[in-house]
C-alpha cells in the first residue's frame, strides 16, 4: 500500500507582451532580496495551478489575469533532501 505524501505546489506566470517578459525585483522576502524574477508563488490548499498564478499576479503585481487567459506550459516535480516539490 502507498502511503500519501505532502508536497509544495508552485505557479510561475510569464506574462510576455511584445517579446518582452515582466519580471519583478523581490524585495523583504528573506529569499534571493534584490533579485528579478517572474511573479511566482505556492498554492494554496485545493487550487489549482492556473488559479494560484491567477492570484499571486494579482497580489505580487496588482494586474489582473483571468485563469482562461493562462497556459500551462510545463510541469517539473523536484525532490529535495528536505521536501518534494511540484513546480
Amino acid at each position: 500500500m502507498r502511503k500519501n505524501f505532502p508536497y509544495v505546489g508552485s505557479s510561475y506566470l510569464f506574462l510576455i507582451k511584445d517579446n518582452k517578459i515582466l519580471l519583478q525585483r523581490r524585495f523583504q522576502t528573506g529569499f534571493q532580496d534584490g533579485n528579478y524574477g517572474v511573479p511566482a508563488g505556492h498554492l494554496d490548499g485545493g487550487e489549482t495551478a492556473r488559479e494560484g498564478c491567477v492570484r499571486e499576479i494579482k497580489e505580487e503585481i496588482g494586474i489582473a489575469v483571468l485563469p482562461h487567459d493562462t497556459e500551462v506550459v510545463h510541469v517539473m516535480h523536484r525532490k529535495g533532501s528536505l521536501d518534494e516539490r511540484i513546480d
